[in-house]
């Protein structure tokens, strides 16, 4: 990864700052841009500057899409955008007021409502300007692995005929695709007193609304009665079991996925504080033994309609 500009030098750079008393330190929890609270006469933003090789090495969309998503999303749970340094690239965003949520959280009942809520408002909103799908940055993924000689997680390809199962499966009745986040992790998300907020559109685009919530299931291991929950939250009366079974499927496909993804930036963009390898270790653990499940047979029939019922294990 390149160096991070100089801070003091891109503060100049926003002309609203010029001449203020100006503080600011670097945030923990970015894994792959660099992140910086920057107080100005004590009110506090966020300046998010992008590392362009994260999308060049396919961990994330490129820097001005991300910044075209950013602004777009911020028209309904993102955070406001003050300032746009297209060259550099970085952006300066709201500080928004709250707690960040963590896995734990994500996991309570009472949090699942708000958490649905966000998803639905981010998914009315205006679209993105490019798309996203979580088999087709699977086959970015491993053309990268395979150009770079990178190892891939032991069985990794042993499991390809599964994942094409899946993969049909899932395009037989596609819903229609909506403006999403598509890397929700707990730490994206942020109750503030006016509901819960969305940050980081590094993989920002338009996609079916069933990865996004299987993706949360996924990041928060949710298990099935969890992800009936979420499902139940997010789609209200128009719940079905195939619905359900569609999260469930697309919570296999992101760890499946996001297990390469955190192989590649092991191999091309180590950074320390965070242990990338351990991670795709846990991600592909979890994928295999949904992949092995003898209840997936179960899931592709409910979620192509052969029947009605959706297993619970």
């Amino acid at each position: 990864m390149s160096a991070v500009p100089s801070v003091a030098d891109l503060l100049e750079r926003v002309p609203s700052w010029v001449g203020r008393a100006v503080e600011w330190q670097r945030l923990d929890g970015g894994l792959s841009h660099h992140i910086f609270r920057v107080d100005v006469d004590g009110q506090p933003y966020v300046l998010r500057v992008l590392e362009p090789a994260v999308s060049a090495a396919g961990l994330g969309i490129p820097p001005e899409q991300e910044i075209v998503n950013t602004v777009r999303a911020a028209e309904t749970v993102g955070a406001r955008v003050y300032a746009v340094l297209d060259d550099v690239p970085a952006v300066v965003l709201e500080f928004l007021p709250g707690r960040t949520l963590h896995a734990a959280d994500v996991r309570q009942p009472a949090v699942v409502p708000a958490i649905a809520e966000a998803c639905r408002r981010l998914h009315a909103g205006p679209a993105f300007g490019n798309d996203f799908d979580i088999f087709a940055k699977r086959d970015e993924l491993l053309a990268v692995c395979a150009r770079h000689d990178l190892p891939l997680p032991e069985g990794y390809l042993d499991r390809s005929s599964t994942v094409d199962e899946i993969r049909a499966a899932l395009s037989v009745a596609p819903l229609p695709v909506v403006p999403c986040h598509n890397d929700l992790l707990a730490e994206n998300f942020i109750a503030t007193g006016d509901g819960v907020r969305i940050i980081d559109y590094q993989l920002s685009g338009n996609n079916d609304p069933a990865f996004e919530l299987g993706d949360i299931a996924a990041e928060a291991d949710y298990d099935p009665d969890q992800v009936e929950l979420l499902a139940g939250a997010y789609f209200g009366a128009d719940r079905t079991q195939a619905l359900v079974a569609r999260v469930r499927l697309f919570l296999i496909a992101s760890n499946v996925t996001w297990a390469l993804w955190f192989t590649v930036h092991h191999g091309l963009l180590t950074a320390t504080g965070f242990d990338y390898a351990a991670e795709a270790a846990d991600k592909w653990s979890q994928a295999r033994r949904s992949l092995d499940d003898p209840g997936l047979g179960g899931l592709l029939d409910t979620v192509t309609g052969r029947n009605t019922t959706t297993p619970k294990h």
